[in-house]
């Protein structure tokens, strides 16, 4: 095989994942030790052998283009495969180490996720986590995570997908709505009823209830002048405050429904679930920091849990 890198090329590529990291050369230089000229011209070089430009420079700063942002995204992680390697094949890495990124959606990494961490942590204390909450589609190369939990797996993504559980759904109404309103007995009496809706960040459109009927899952369309986006906290927040029905995850409103801030209701109809997995790509080296993220969030959340 012959060589594609020679050792300047190699400490280019460093030094630009440096400068994007820092999104300053003068900082990029003071962590290499090196001077502020001397990593421009390093990145100067690369740009020339790549013919793309990777940053935009202002006075104060640099921004990294579209193409640098992709190139970043693939540069991190194939030089965190590199640093892994060399731990590994010296013996360094007996206790993982290293910063794993991972993304989760809101209500599911702060009622299920986030509350495991910190025994995470005690029992690796080496391994720093950078977690993201957010909803949104996420790309693990251009945006560096390492992980992701999602309710749905993209087709043909190209992912590994762990289930970590099958979370059940309820429905449930604030007991002044309940005394307000009526409770519903059966699901034709939904349409008289205000359904606080959430819609789809992917799509717009509201996500339908899914309940249970004689055995079989039903996917069930509802309306109400409610709406929420984003944040699927915030129909809870306005099921307690007594704003109409609400679809959610049991785990959610455990508390309320133990508090009584909340009521069951259509119970009968109940016992549909959505599943939740750990998301990962296929074509990638899993450092061991990652390794054993994956196999304790498994232990505790999987299908094999106690």
């Amino acid at each position: 095989m012959s060589r594609y890198f020679d050792d300047l090329m190699l400490g280019s590529i460093e030094l630009f994942c440096l400068t994007a990291e820092q999104q300053s050369f003068t900082a990029a230089a003071a962590a290499a030790g090196l001077t502020p000229a001397a990593v421009s011209r390093s990145i100067s070089r690369l740009e020339a052998r790549l013919g793309v430009q990777l940053f935009v420079r202002t006075t104060r700063r640099v921004r990294l283009t579209e193409g640098g942002r992709n190139y970043f995204g693939q540069c991190r992680q194939a030089l965190g495969q590199l640093i892994e390697a060399e731990r590994e094949i010296t013996g360094e890495q007996h206790l993982p180490s290293g910063t794993v990124r991972i993304s989760l959606p809101t209500s599911y990494g702060h009622h299920r996720i986030l509350p495991l961490l910190p025994g995470f942590r005690e029992q690796y204390p080496a391994v720093e986590l950078e977690v993201h909450l957010s909803n949104r589609n996420i790309d693990f190369t251009a945006e560096g995570f390492d992980l992701a939990v999602r309710g749905r797996t993209p087709p043909d993504s190209g992912l590994v997908a762990r289930k970590l559980e099958d979370a059940e759904l309820v429905v449930v109404a604030a007991p002044r709505y309940l005394r307000r309103c009526g409770i519903p007995m059966s699901l034709d009496e939904l349409p008289q009823h205000e359904c606080i809706q959430f819609l789809l960040p992917s799509s717009g459109k509201a996500m339908p209830w899914l309940l249970r009927q004689h055995g079989q899952d039903l996917e069930l369309p509802t309306q109400g002048g409610m709406r929420c986006s984003d944040d699927i906290l915030g129909p809870v927040t306005l099921a307690r405050a007594g704003a109409g029905l609400l679809q959610t995850y049991r785990f959610i409103v455990e508390h309320d429904l133990q508090q009584g801030s909340l009521q069951e209701v259509l119970g009968e109809f109940g016992g549909a679930s959505r599943p939740f997995s750990l998301l990962y790509p296929s074509n990638r080296h899993i450092p061991q920091r990652v390794r054993v993220l994956i196999d304790f969030l498994l232990q505790r959340l999987g299908p094999a849990a106690p």
